[in-house]
């Protein structure tokens, strides 16, 4: 390959990783539309049987498409979401969709899928086949997000596009301290910081975030402002914090200890 070849194999890489790592919005749960479009009672009894009329024009998007129903009594309203989803794939079927919603999401075989922590592939076949505002969808989204919170799991879902959903659903539900000492006890505590700024930013009237931490640029005592303020699990971070403070100090002497062997000047500034 030329150097050109070869950077433009490189964008393209970047391009498909973007969109393979793109998370899946976070939205309100839609609800049916409401009204009536007309009445005619002329046309009452005409039929047993419902008709819907939808729009197939080349080039729209799904949800812009005008689905109506005419009513056996002669009542013409719009399609309610879940016989949009029926009649739409009919005439436009999205790859790996189905028309009836997967067994899989029904609560035996998904409990059993989450004994067995398909967390990933539950979240990657529910964005195929579901909306983000689809009750369905958001219903086995919080299933996943609970469960990996309960059993401590976050690693599962880290690398991909879902752990941003995931963190976002504990924030709401404030819900936010086995991942918080799971960050702290892997030193992960630049995210730790990040995660309670955005407990901060949703919950803006919390004890926490109404009381400003004194010492705002110190990253531990942050932390432990929160668990002081807000947390459930207050000694539980206390002690990971302490523990973290503890490794870093052990790091610092194996350091300069390893500095000094090799005659290298010791570091004034502490980390």
């Amino acid at each position: 390959m030329t150097d050109e070849q070869l950077q433009e194999a490189i964008n393209e890489t970047q391009r498909k990783a973007e969109e393979y790592l793109q998370m899946p919005p976070v939205v309100k749960q839609r609800s049916n539309p409401t009204g009536l479009i007309c009445e005619d009672p002329g046309l009452q009894n005409y039929n047993t049987s419902k008709f819907v009329f939808t729009d197939i024009t080349y080039n729209l998007r799904d949800r812009e498409r005008f689905v109506v129903v005419r009513e056996p009594d002669g009542t013409l309203r719009h399609a309610t979401w879940e016989e949009r989803d029926r009649i739409v794939p009919i005439y436009f079927p999205s790859p790996g969709k189905e028309i009836q919603k997967p067994r899989m999401f029904e609560d035996e075989y998904l409990q059993n899928l989450l004994d067995r922590k398909e967390y990933e592939f539950i979240l990657d076949r529910a964005c195929v086949q579901f909306d983000p505002d689809n009750p369905d969808y958001q219903r086995v989204t919080r299933e996943v997000y609970e469960r990996i919170n309960l059993e401590k799991h976050f690693d599962v879902l880290r690398s991909t596009r879902h752990f941003g959903p995931m963190v976002f659903h504990l924030v709401w539900t404030s819900n936010i301290d086995n991942l918080l000492c799971e960050m702290i006890e892997n030193s992960r505590i630049k995210d730790a910081i990040l995660l309670i700024r955005l407990y901060h930013k949703i919950h803006p009237t919390s004890d926490s975030a109404v009381e400003r931490c004194s010492a705002d640029s110190d990253d531990t005592e942050f932390i432990l402002h929160y668990a002081r303020l807000d947390s459930p699990k207050r000694h539980t971070i206390e002690k990971l914090v302490h523990s973290y403070k503890e490794l870093r100090r052990e790091h610092r002497i194996v350091e300069e200890g390893i500095k000094k062997a090799h005659g290298i000047p010791s570091s004034t500034n502490e980390m």
